[in-house]
């Protein structure tokens, strides 16, 4: 496993509140707080961006990847929207998270509360190369639950 150096800029309303880190030696992602000036509600259903007080610098050819909380998901029905959410190398915006509440209660989400995990993965680009026709496979064009449920 190697390590990559970014930067990362705090915005004023992060202020107070720890610093990212990974929370044992095998975690694969950080852990992304909520930078909120006061709690807020998210009724059954409902979704909102919260922001998390911070800004990266990722280098060419890396990506940030906004994951959902395995607790937040499982105790209370909160997870992330549009997740994975990308986070691409020429951003230098603040890291927002879009929650949803998939459960039958409000949930209260928190300053300081850990909302989401950020994944920094190295990508791959590809070249599309048109063809007029594919290999076949067993699978072929066998889509959901095409192997049974």
């Amino acid at each position: 496993m190697g390590t990559v150096k970014i930067g990362i800029n705090y915005c004023h309303h992060y202020e107070g509140l720890p610093k990212p880190e990974y929370q044992t030696a095998g975690a694969a992602g950080f852990d992304l707080l909520a930078a909120i000036d006061h709690d807020r509600e998210l009724k059954p259903g409902d979704f909102q961006l919260m922001p998390t007080g911070i800004k990266i610098e990722l280098p060419f050819g890396y990506e940030g990847q906004v994951r959902p909380r395995s607790g937040l998901a499982l105790k209370h029905g909160i997870t992330v929207l549009n997740s994975p959410g990308t986070i691409d190398s020429d951003y230098r915006g603040e890291i927002q998270v879009i929650l949803i509440n998939f459960s039958k209660n409000i949930f209260l989400v928190t300053r300081g509360m850990r909302i989401a995990q950020l994944v920094v993965s190295e990508i791959t680009k590809v070249e599309l190369a048109e063809t007029l026709s594919l290999h076949e496979t067993e699978r072929n064009s066998g889509g959901f639950g095409h192997t049974g449920w």
